[in-house]
């Protein structure tokens, strides 16, 4: 991988005419080769932020740079390296597939390249449907063309933006099948999703993106290390008044009226500091009921760095 990001975005705002501050002030670099998934709530300002780069929206202030170029200054080289898989399906086609994904290459300037396009269209699962008429496929299959289309012209940069709302479960399952196939050829893969577990499946970076600003940018694995803590519970017998001196080794918490003692531990740990405090109980006779364990996952992650955001604005 080179150094280089292959795309870099710079102190770019955008405020529409009405006075919405859609991006309040965004610096990302996405390096070349990388699956970097873009999570927020809707109208948080991902697709704002694609459409900025794909050149489809002016910015108020800022720069963005694709693989070295200008978007503003070099648009058709910009744009001609990027794919762009938009949310909403343009579904009303007489076209057929084979027609629309040749029309879409075609429309970057590329020459004709009919075994490119038939390998798109096989890797889709479109292939025996290529003489059918858009207009006539069912959403999974029309949103399968759609990334037909956006792969039609060989991008270095495939954006998706929200790729499985709505989706089913194996057209999902493909797609990611595909953008593992594409960023194994090298294809830099952008993704917004606000389905955590399309990021936690997928990407090898995460950003996080709340009221048009990112608010976190980070490794997927050092995220879910930082953040991959989980929670013993015991429901205990006899409520407690205070965690007793004995267990000051781990780092416990009475919940619930001291019905409930709680130990929150790093994941990977647990196979030395469960067994023992456990062990510590019962030399203790500290009777539990009950006890069941819970791992933080990136929805509470996402939840509690929001609201983590909201405390801080109000």
């Amino acid at each position: 991988m080179s150094m280089q990001p292959i795309l870099k975005i710079s102190d770019l705002t955008k405020t529409y005419a009405s006075g919405l501050q859609a991006l309040k002030r965004v610096d990302l670099d996405i390096r070349r080769g990388e699956i970097f998934a873009l999570l927020g709530p809707n109208g948080a300002g991902k697709t704002t932020l694609i459409n900025i780069v794909c050149g489809i929206v002016t910015p108020s202030t800022g720069t963005v740079t694709v693989d070295g170029h200008d978007i503003r200054h070099d648009y058709r080289a910009t744009r001609s390296r990027i794919g762009l898989v938009p949310q909403e399906l343009a579904t009303d086609s007489f076209e057929t597939v084979w027609t629309t994904v040749r029309f879409s290459r075609g429309l970057f300037g590329c020459p004709p390249n009919p075994a490119h396009l038939e390998k798109v269209l096989r890797d889709l699962s479109l292939w025996d449907k290529r003489k059918d008429r858009i207009m006539t496929l069912s959403g999974g299959m029309k949103r399968r063309v759609m990334i037909a289309k956006a792969l039609a012209h060989e991008p270095q940069i495939l954006f998706l933006d929200e790729p499985t709302a709505g989706v089913d479960v194996e057209l999902r399952r493909d797609m990611w099948a595909l953008v593992r196939r594409l960023r194994e050829s090298g294809v830099t893969i952008i993704l917004t999703t606000h389905y955590i577990e399309e990021a936690e499946e997928m990407a090898d970076r995460i950003g996080v993106i709340h009221k048009g600003e990112p608010i976190l940018v980070e490794e997927k694995a050092a995220l879910m290390k930082k953040l991959g803590r989980k929670q013993l519970t015991l429901h205990l017998q006899a409520p407690m008044a205070e965690v007793p001196a004995a267990l000051a080794d781990w780092r416990l918490a009475l919940k619930n009226g001291g019905q409930e003692l709680e130990y929150v531990f790093e994941a990977g740990r647990e196979h030395t500091d469960v067994p023992r405090l456990l062990k510590r109980l019962i030399e203790l006779d500290i009777a539990f009921k009950d006890l069941n364990t819970r791992q933080s996952s990136l929805e509470d992650i996402f939840v509690s760095l929001v609201s983590e955001r909201q405390g801080a604005q109000a």
